[in-house]
């Protein structure tokens, strides 16, 4: 697997020459300025391809181009946001970048209640904590019907734990789970999540669903023609939050769709860590079943808080090798695909991956990383990965 590192552009903290001596092979980025539903021209991205050449690296994959709520949701800007997306993936096709993720997460992409969760070994990592999401929901956000959605049993816990909060505490846990997609939303406020819950009235799974193949195919025989790789990415976590439907949760969310566009340029993003939240989650079986179509890998892992519900478990970033992924047996069957592409004679016999969120240690400590991707919780994880790639070469 050709490995490769996130990079949020010019105000990424982490500069491109130093990515030389962690190894890396290849960058992931995106035009992060550019908002979703508008088009990306092609001196934006030979601009980046510039910048990226000057620090001695190539622009792998794009991570993400972004879909916009009005393509999710069917509404009035739809034609014109689907219309831009195709212009975007001729320009990037023109200037040779074959690889694009997106996800089709509503409203938000991953979501975590602590940016920072203090670790036993003095690190840090981003953990989602249920009572602390019922506390924002019910309490903070105030969405109509929140109660409804938990137990009584959390509905007192959430109840408590806010009474016990400060205002400084409260607004952290808003900022924390509003963060968005770093380099992209600066911020949502409560007021722009509820009014974009609004769009989502009378949209449940079935018709986002439909929402995405509808989507796929407009845009994945346009991809097929220019010689392009779309990636899903999963939904992060893997489970219903704010009342919003999920519908790329899990290896079935993923035949169903890729079933319905049935093209070698609609694929999927292998994320571990999101869908290794979810128990039933089999990362070596999600291989063997979708290997043709992964696209890209994110290589992340993370740990199920005991004793927490089952449905909509806690959970922490783990070390790379350390979490409820079978991160050995995973990478082992990504390289095993590799090889049965090769054998096939696949041009894209090499998948693009990358260590995915991190823990924050040592010098990432201080809160000068980017929340998930600190430079050393990221370096131990590419080592990591690094090692159990070789051992199976």
């Amino acid at each position: 697997m050709k490995q490769c590192w996130r990079w949020f552009g010019p105000k990424d903290p982490i500069e491109l020459d130093d990515l030389h001596q962690v190894g890396v092979e290849g960058i992931v980025t995106a035009l992060h300025h550019i908002p979703p539903g508008q088009p990306w021209d092609e001196q934006s991205i030979s601009d980046r391809q510039s910048l990226l050449s000057s620090g001695g690296f190539g622009w792998d994959v794009v991570e993400s181009l972004p879909v916009s709520e009005a393509i999710k949701t069917q509404s009035a800007d739809m034609a014109e946001h689907v219309s831009a997306y195709k212009s975007s993936l001729k320009a990037l096709a023109a200037r040779g970048i074959e690889t694009v993720c997106y996800n089709f997460m509503p409203i938000l992409d991953w979501t975590r209640t602590s940016l920072r969760a203090p670790q036993p070994h003095g690190g840090t990592a981003m953990l989602f904590d249920l009572t602390d999401f019922a506390v924002f929901d019910i309490h903070i956000l105030k969405r109509i019907g929140a109660e409804d959605e938990y137990s009584e049993k959390m509905r007192h816990a959430a109840k408590t734990r806010f009474l016990g909060m400060s205002d400084q505490a409260k607004v952290q846990l808003q900022n924390n789970v509003t963060a968005g997609l770093p380099g992209a939303n600066d911020q949502w406020s409560v007021e722009d999540v509820r009014a974009l819950l609004g769009t989502y009235s009378g949209i449940d799974r079935d018709k986002l669903r439909g929402n995405l193949i509808d989507f796929l195919s407009e845009v994945a025989p346009i991809a097929q023609q220019l010689g392009l790789r779309l990636c899903c990415h999963p939904d992060d976590p893997p489970f219903s939050l704010l009342g919003l439907p999920r519908v790329m949760s899990s290896s079935d969310d993923y035949s169903a769709v890729l079933d319905a566009v049935d093209l070698p340029s609609s694929g999927a993003t292998l994320c571990t860590g999101s869908l290794g939240v979810s128990s039933d989650f089999d990362g070596p079986e999600f291989v063997r079943r979708h290997g043709d179509r992964i696209h890209f890998a994110h290589l992340r892992n993370t740990k199920r808080i005991a004793q927490s519900d089952d449905s909509k478990p806690d959970f922490f970033e783990a070390p790379h090798l350390e979490g409820d992924t079978d991160m050995v047996g995973t990478v082992r069957e990504l390289m095993a695909e590799e090889k049965r592409r090769q054998t096939d004679g696949r041009q894209d016999w090499q998948i693009p991956m990358r260590p995915d969120h991190g823990q924050e240690l040592l010098g990432d400590l201080g809160g000068h990383s980017t929340p998930g991707y600190p430079l050393i919780g990221r370096l131990r994880g590419l080592a990591e990965l690094r090692g159990v790639m070789a051992a199976f070469t």
